[in-house]
């Protein structure tokens, strides 16, 4: 008879008894407050306007909070006082789904890092100014004209303009995120090949819109590109104004999931 003899089985280790360590799970969106709540706001009011409200009712709407340029040429006992809070209330307003959606989009994207560099308070702050910078510059080319204005893409513009003066550092620290680089002055900025060649592209981006060249959307609806230039140039040179001085280092796990949902 045969037989088959080996080494005794040895216990399992603990190590071998355990499974392994998952690892921690990453939220697809991992927006600040200040942005989850304006994002919720735009579609509140937009899902109200489209579902809710009568055409008169969604006319009035517009209306009353979007910003039309010919106010500003009619004598102010002869209209209301809508002259005063539209150049900001216009970007809380979306004439479409699709609108809506490629804005958000966009806000979160260059919105993210802005507001957790800058803060809730600040965040506020900057999306008022912006709005109606953005709304001053198509005022001053469109003057006295009929047209109405709606959209946060002035707001996203001067984001994307705040971006450019710190989210592009001259030097590349991998595990740092966006919004713990530091600040670029003018001047730097102007020199980051990054930050060129993001600017030429969003003119160019711009350019093509001015002349009748839509990139997304209804090529029926007309595009405000000034109201584009006025919040980027806004962001990209009274940036400054909103910053502060980043806080601390974070460790690397906590950067590199900064990094990876902005």
């Amino acid at each position: 008879m045969n037989e088959q003899t080996g080494e005794p089985q040895k216990a399992p280790e603990s190590s071998e008894l355990e499974p392994p360590a998952r690892p921690p799970r990453v939220p697809v969106f991992n927006l600040p407050p200040a942005l989850f709540f304006s994002l919720c706001l735009l579609i509140a009011i937009y899902a109200a306007q489209a579902l809710v409200l009568s055409d008169d009712a969604a006319s009035w709407l517009l209306f009353t909070f979007g910003f039309v340029p010919a106010r500003y040429v009619i004598p102010l006992s002869q209209q209301g006082f809508e002259l005063f809070w539209t150049p900001v209330t216009y970007s809380l307003l979306h004439g479409s789904v699709q609108h809506i959606v490629f804005n958000a989009f966009w806000l979160m994207a260059f919105g993210a890092p802005v507001v957790r560099r800058i803060g809730t308070l600040r965040f506020v702050f900057f999306w008022l100014f912006s709005a109606a910078a953005s709304a001053a510059l198509h005022a001053v080319l469109n003057w006295g004209d009929v047209s109405l204005l709606i959209g946060a893409s002035g707001v996203i513009s001067g984001l994307m303009g705040a971006a450019c003066r710190f989210a592009f550092p001259a030097e590349r620290r991998p595990m740092l995120a966006a919004h713990l680089n530091a600040r670029l002055s003018i001047v730097e900025a102007l020199k980051s090949r990054t930050v060129v060649i993001f600017t030429l592209l969003w003119l160019v981006g711009n350019a093509l819109i001015a002349v009748g060249i839509p990139l997304v959307g209804d090529s029926d609806q007309e595009i405000a590109w000034d109201a584009h230039i006025g919040g980027f140039v806004f962001g990209f040179f009274l940036f400054s104004l909103f910053d502060r001085a980043p806080p601390p280092t974070e460790e690397p796990a906590e950067a590199e999931k900064d990094v990876l949902q902005s």
